[in-house]
């Protein structure tokens, strides 16, 4: 039996700046039955270990070191860890409201059959910044955003998954499916994503439920270098190459990528065109059409690697 009812765990890396603000919000948890946080060093050399230290008189803190860099790696040394059934996992640059812990568990506790919840995340900017007029509500989801109303929802669209800076997930789930998978996830500067979206389609196939629940509300702080164009061309690069891993990884990899690759980008091209007029719809499918240019790199990479290694 679990220690703990749920644990909260911040996989950090290199972001001191935002992390003691939020190790802040989870001790500050309105929650009465118990909980721990646990703070995940992921191969950081900054400040990391100092924040921690300042507040390592808190008795729901604790702290270890994965030196492998690598958000997958990180979730699941945090899992080993942590000692609750219920895992909550929160972005080290993000500030959870207070009672987010309780709206969590009590998700759990009502419904055996929930494997993956999440819920609304807000945006923070910093002062003087405000999000710039080719910044489109679909780029915006691209820095955290998420917002599927003010009610509960049943989650059937892996498309639609909850965020993972606002994520748990049900021990007996993860170990189920063996863990996040190392090949999916951020590493390091490479924006390698889609592991949540994989999480929900597993899930599902399994019999599991996944649910969004709003009043499980974090704000997600917006870096300044995050509000360049290059910082989105770049993210919808590596959400090509995510989708493209998370296809091979799923076996519906092969020629066929070749194919649905050249009409999305052909798409993007079009729709791009189409929207000129107006700057956020314009960028939106630009950045789109780019990320498909990272798809077919990936997949053509994936084939001839596939008939090298038949020979």
């Amino acid at each position: 039996m679990p220690d703990t009812p749920i644990s909260a765990i911040i996989c950090t890396h290199n972001r001191d700046n935002y992390l003691g603000t939020a190790i802040d919000s989870l001790l500050a948890q309105d929650f009465a039955d118990g909980f721990e946080v646990i703070v995940v060093d992921n191969g950081s050399s900054d400040r990391t270990s100092s924040v921690v230290e300042q507040r390592a008189n808190h008795p729901h803190l604790k702290y270890v070191f994965e030196p492998v860099v690598g958000l997958s790696v990180a979730r699941n040394t945090g899992a080993q860890v942590a000692s609750g059934e219920i895992l909550a996992y929160l972005d080290d640059d993000a500030v959870a409201s207070q009672g987010w812990l309780q709206v969590l568990y009590n998700a759990y506790k009502n419904n055996p059959k929930l494997a993956i919840a999440g819920g609304k995340v807000s945006l923070l900017w910093s002062e003087g910044m405000q999000a710039p007029r080719w910044l489109s509500q679909g780029l915006a989801a691209n820095l955290g955003a998420y917002d599927l109303g003010d009610n509960t929802v049943y989650l059937d669209k892996p498309g639609l998954t909850p965020r993972g800076l606002n994520y748990s997930i049900r021990r007996s789930f993860l170990e189920e499916i063996g863990g996040f998978d190392p090949h999916l996830g951020r590493i390091g500067k490479n924006l390698l994503s889609n592991e949540e979206l994989q999480m929900t389609e597993l899930a599902l196939q399994r019999g599991w439920q996944v649910m969004y629940l709003p009043q499980a509300h974090v704000f997600h702080n917006v870096a300044p270098e995050r509000l360049k164009r290059s910082w989105f061309l770049n993210r919808g690069w590596w959400q090509g190459i995510s989708e493209c891993y998370r296809e091979q990884l799923a076996g519906t990899a092969g020629l066929g990528q070749l194919q649905r690759g050249s009409e999305r980008f052909s798409r993007g091209l079009y729709k791009a065109i189409k929207y000129f007029a107006d700057p956020a719809e314009r960028f939106d499918k630009l950045v789109y059409a780019y990320g498909q240019i990272g798809y077919l790199n990936a997949a053509i990479a994936g084939l001839l690697s596939k008939r090298v290694n038949s020979q």
